[in-house]
């Protein structure tokens, strides 16, 4: 009796990494694609909804067939350039956020935490107390200078001794830096008392009542910043597997610090000083975008970019309803929707270090 014929091979299966990466990348797309609709539905909002109501056609009158009237002004005149600036600066401090983050592999860092807002806080109130400064354009430029004193000091300070500026380090000198910061602003406060008023109305933070000089003013950096930090994505990446091995990958551990950090520094100043320090953009959004697209900066960064205006624009439309006719200002009302936005992420566990 003869022997049995040998099995056939079976076929090879499909390699499941592919198979992930695959749908992976599908899933990337989409989420981004669904930020860009919200995106685009928050601009919206933001110059239809407010005081006055307008309809979506007439804000496409306005805006593209040169309609006239009491609508077609207010679209044009006050709400395309709130619109815009919202638009730049939750861009700015998302992206911000998402690269402090990086760089210091500390889950709760943010241009607040870190003291860069506060440092151009320090500049707006002596600005106010001593310089005389009281237009929002004039804000603009000490804002942006003490943001950058700021974070050159938490970086000096957390680079010496042994070690350099570690993770831990960093956060330890930004929140010694932010102490200072505060203990400086409140002590000119007390003893400039005519600087009180005006400045309160600038620290809660907010987008109301800013012109198109504004966007003019702050385009250029924001632009700069997000350059500098898209362009070491992969090395946020590697850095988030430890110094020891983003140098075996050949990354310049020191050099992606500080071109992230200089980024990061860039757009902070811009959107702190064209709106106040608008808190939980920073340290919010970061969160958001890697749970829906994973951990690659290459993928967290355009996304925390489209997420970041829309909390903001959401967080504006709704402070302006609430308490007719008054508003509610944009940084009071980005704190009650990141409150429990934060805590449900840590919740269920979805924050990533």
């Amino acid at each position: 009796m003869s022997a049995p014929a040998p099995a056939a091979p079976a076929p090879p299966l499909p390699a499941a990494p592919a198979v992930v990466r695959r749908a992976l990348t599908a899933r990337r797309i989409a989420w981004t694609a669904a930020g860009l609709a919200a995106l685009l539905c928050a601009v919206l909002l933001s110059l239809a909804v407010g005081a006055r109501a307008i309809a979506p056609g007439e804000v496409f009158d306005a805006l593209f067939r040169g309609a006239t009237g009491p609508n077609a002004e207010v679209v044009r005149s006050l709400r395309v350039p709130r619109t815009l600036i919202a638009l730049m600066v939750g861009v700015g401090l998302a992206l911000a956020g998402t690269a402090l983050q990086g760089i210091t592999r500390n889950p709760i860092a943010d241009p607040g935490i870190l003291g860069i807002s506060q440092g151009a806080g320090v500049a707006v109130v002596c600005a106010i107390a001593f310089a005389g400064v009281h237009t929002l354009s004039g804000y603009v430029w000490f804002a942006f200078a003490g943001a950058g004193i700021a974070s050159v000091a938490v970086y000096a300070v957390a680079s010496g001794g042994r070690g350099g500026a570690t993770p831990v380090k960093l956060a330890l000198a930004g929140a010694a830096i932010n102490a200072l910061l505060v203990s400086v602003t409140m002590g000119v406060l007390t003893t400039k008392a005519s600087a009180l008023d005006e400045f309160r109305f600038w620290q809660v933070g907010s987008i109301a009542g800013r012109d198109a000089s504004v966007v003019h003013q702050i385009w250029p950096f924001l632009l700069v910043g997000a350059v500098l930090v898209v362009s070491v994505a992969r090395g946020l990446d590697a850095l988030a597997l430890g110094e020891d091995l983003a140098k075996g990958l050949g990354q310049n551990v020191a050099a992606v610090r500080i071109v992230a950090g200089l980024g990061a520094t860039i757009l902070t100043g811009a959107g702190v000083a064209a709106a106040g320090p608008i808190a939980f953009i920073g340290l919010a959004v970061p969160h958001l975008a890697r749970a829906l697209v994973g951990s690659d900066h290459r993928w967290v960064l355009p996304v925390a970019a489209l997420i970041g205006p829309v909390m903001l624009l959401v967080a504006d439309v709704l402070g302006r309803i609430l308490v007719p006719p008054g508003e509610v200002p944009a940084g009071v009302m980005t704190a009650l929707i990141g409150v429990p936005f934060l805590v449900t992420l840590v919740r269920r566990k979805t924050v990533a270090a």
